[in-house]
């Protein structure tokens, strides 16, 4: 695939800078939309979204680092100008400037995570696709009749057939999407989208990395992003049963019948 899709000018347009930026402008659309539905201020959507996005590509690289550490003392410079990201840096940075920004603005912030979730997972996917233009993220190699073989990456290596796991990742996305749109056809309780959304993007992204084969970090036999997901899986569930249960129990009724 080819990163340089078309200039005009001096201006070259990436496809992956594009798909990033068509994913945000559905995430903002789509979360603005059900915003409406749900009652919700849709308007602290866009702001909220867009300082979302900022803090959480700056803390998917503080994590890529934080996991290269050794490597980072060796050339930091190289570091903090070259790229690299551990997605689940991002979905972090992502919850915690949404909570402080709701904080902020006085209203609650698992109301607009729990909004804000399939949003989240669309974008991954059109991200995804810009990863595959890019080709970055490839995967192993295979004779399978459905491997792809790029020829002008500056990433992946070319000539060679390999598995389409931006593809696959991509789709993975689309799907989660699609299962937190079925599963909020329904009223749920506060927290149960946004666990259910991280436990899916940590099953999922536990399972493709194991057909990926650029470099991406270790720990143990691991990826870093395997060892990281079965934290954030683990912290999901266990948030769903422990934490959700807690954030929606009804106020007691006293005997003069006041709350």
């Amino acid at each position: 695939m080819y990163n340089d899709l078309f200039s005009i000018g001096p201006v070259t347009v990436h496809g992956y800078g594009l798909m990033i930026a068509i994913g945000i402008v559905v995430a903002l659309l789509v979360g603005d939309k059900r915003a409406g539905k749900k009652g919700l201020n849709g308007e602290l959507v866009y702001p909220m979204t867009l300082f979302a996005v900022v803090f959480g590509f700056f803390a998917a690289r503080i994590l890529f680092i934080i996991t290269e550490w050794k490597n980072f003392i060796k050339a930091p410079i190289d570091y903090i100008t070259g790229s690299g990201f551990v997605v689940f840096g991002g979905i972090i940075g992502g919850i915690i400037t949404i909570y402080v920004y709701c904080k902020i603005k006085k209203v609650n912030p698992v109301d607009y995570m729990d909004l804000m979730v399939p949003s989240v997972a669309l974008a991954q996917g059109f991200g995804r696709i810009g990863c595959f233009l890019a080709g970055c993220c490839y995967g192993r190699e295979t004779d399978a009749w459905w491997g792809i073989t790029f020829t002008r990456s500056h990433f992946a290596p070319n000539g060679v057939s390999l598995i389409p796991t931006q593809l696959i990742m991509s789709l993975g996305d689309f799907i989660i999407a699609g299962l937190l749109f079925l599963y909020l056809s329904k009223d749920r309780k506060r927290l149960q989208p946004t666990c259910v959304y991280i436990a899916l993007y940590s099953i999922g992204r536990f399972g493709v990395e194991f057909l990926r084969n650029d470099y991406r970090g270790n720990i143990g036999i691991l990826s870093t992003s395997q060892f990281i997901g079965i934290f954030t899986l683990i912290a999901a569930v266990a948030a769903y049963i422990f934490l959700v249960p807690v954030l929606n129990k009804e106020p007691e009724v006293t005997e003069e019948g006041e709350k």
